[in-house]
């Protein structure tokens, strides 16, 4: 299997009637079966079984990066008490916002309301050798401002939430489209055939608790061998990762391979990448029998190192297990690793919710960048650090409302620029108007990072090449080491 065919596949219908209604084709492939098993299922099976290497043989650029952690602050943190520090912003706190910013514009809950400006309730402190502005609430992450890329003006078009993350993750809120990992996944494939090459975490905060759908990370029109799988953050990874009792691994050997023989007979009959699929998943399962266990036995971390993320217990369903966690994961060859923290929906009590919010991620998140790169892994991994939209600089109660034109992300490692601030918002950080960077540039960016060419990735759908950057998206050259 070079590439998933949709063309291949709609024919197939026709093959698999043709074959259906002719009793004579069907007889000698049936009579062929029982004195050869091994016409049936062998090569279809082999092929599923193989390690799924990608489409792009040789990439189109040089890799920078060869993985992606995803940190998704879900629920839209505020830059204005991150990353964008507005010090006329703080002089109009509780004053009316000027009409010349917001006159016309779309806004979330805010419309038809008196707006008043709302000031950063936090201070600011000018971190590293260019001196970035980065929030008080992350004195950990100020530590490690050489290693940030800070863009400061990005932009979106999605004003709520789920189609704002559906729109970061697939470039699109048209649904069945394919999540941006589970590009990554189909075009390079993973390093890794213990474990599956898309995997994602879920933790949740005291507030602002954001539901995030599993069609973040859904494969859509790709097969669904490339989908992201979720791990559970608490307890087991895997549910029924084990054998029952009573049933030894030879026998689940010999029970695996008469499913996938099955599978693979039904594969000569039709072209469905969904059997493929499932051969390869059966496989995966038992392999991941040994290598789960493996990954989540954090006895050999040192304990320096679980001080180090701020972790009281791992596997306790914190982001800072989750953290500990996806470093594990990129050491295994996993391309695709996300991590959502459920905490960053304050419309109300920011004062107080956000700085929990925050402690919840400043240590973990500079932690990993830490251990990433005393281990040589920071260098060849991409760190994406951010939510789905903004918050208005105008107040919403004592919190801020959805915002769209304005917000702040961070990358690290992975080919960009360490330490610097690239672009910039407005004096009330209303706009992003210096360097805008919308989703689909971040996307085509992170794409050239892992050597691909965002207009070459494509596949046929509905007569149409779809790709992760739809017909937009361009190379954010000034953030490329």
């Amino acid at each position: 299997m070079n590439s998933f065919d949709p063309t291949s596949f709609a024919l197939s219908v026709n093959r698999r009637t043709f074959l259906q209604r002719s009793a004579f084709g069907l007889g000698a492939m049936a009579f062929a079966g029982l004195m050869d098993s091994k016409l049936f299922g062998s090569a279809g099976a082999a092929a599923a079984n193989e390690r799924w290497k990608g489409v792009l043989n040789p990439p189109h650029f040089p890799i920078k990066a060869k993985r992606v952690i995803h940190l998704c602050m879900a629920g839209g943190p505020s830059h204005l008490e991150t990353f964008d520090w507005k010090p006329e912003l703080k002089r109009l706190d509780g004053k009316p916002f000027p009409e010349s910013f917001t006159k016309g514009q779309q806004l979330a809950q805010l419309q038809n309301t008196e707006l008043k400006a709302r000031g950063a309730f936090t201070e600011f402190k000018k971190c590293g050798k260019a001196g970035i502005e980065i929030s008080n609430q992350f004195p950990h992450i100020q530590t490690v401002a050489d290693d940030l890329c800070v863009i400061r003006s990005m932009q979106t078009e999605q004003i709520n939430h789920d189609p704002a993350h559906a729109f970061m993750n697939t470039g699109s809120i048209i649904k069945g489209r394919p999540s941006m990992g589970s590009w990554l996944l189909y075009g390079l494939g993973a390093e890794t055939d213990s474990l599956p090459g898309f995997i994602v975490f879920t933790s949740q905060g005291k507030s602002g608790a954001q539901p995030v759908s599993a069609r973040q990370w859904s494969s859509g029109l790709l097969p669904s061998k490339f989908q992201g799988i979720q791990f559970q953050s608490k307890g087991d990874a895997v549910h029924y990762v084990g054998n029952p009792d009573g049933v030894c691994q030879s026998t689940q050997r010999q029970v695996v391979e008469e499913i996938n023989r099955l599978n693979g007979m039904l594969a000569t009959e039709r072209v469905d990448p969904e059997i493929a699929t499932r051969i390869a998943q059966y496989e995966m399962a038992f392999r991941m029998q040994t290598s789960v266990p493996e990954l989540t036995d954090f006895r050999n971390e040192p304990q320096h190192i679980l001080d180090s993320y701020g972790i009281k217990q791992p596997g306790d369903g914190s982001f800072a297990s989750n953290c500990l966690m996806a470093r594990r994961l990129a050491e295994r060859g996993v391309r695709m690793i996300q991590l959502y923290h459920r905490a960053w929906d304050h419309h109300g009590n920011i004062e107080k919710d956000m700085p929990v919010s925050a402690k919840d991620v400043d240590q973990p998140t500079a932690a990993l960048i830490k251990d990433l790169k005393q281990r040589g892994l920071l260098e060849d991994t991409l760190i994406l650090w951010g939510g789905e939209f903004g918050r208005t600089p105008m107040g919403q109660g004592s919190g801020r409302d959805h915002h769209i034109l304005a917000f702040s992300i961070f990358m690290a490692g992975g080919g960009v620029k360490p330490g610097i601030a690239y672009g910039n918002t407005d004096e009330l950080g209303y706009r992003s108007v210096e360097d805008v960077v919308n989703v689909h540039d971040l996307h085509a960016t992170m794409l050239h990072l892992l050597g691909i060419d965002h207009k070459r990735l494509t596949v046929k759908y509905q007569g149409l090449d779809a790709r992760l950057t739809g017909i937009a998206g361009e190379l954010v050259k000034g953030i490329l080491a």
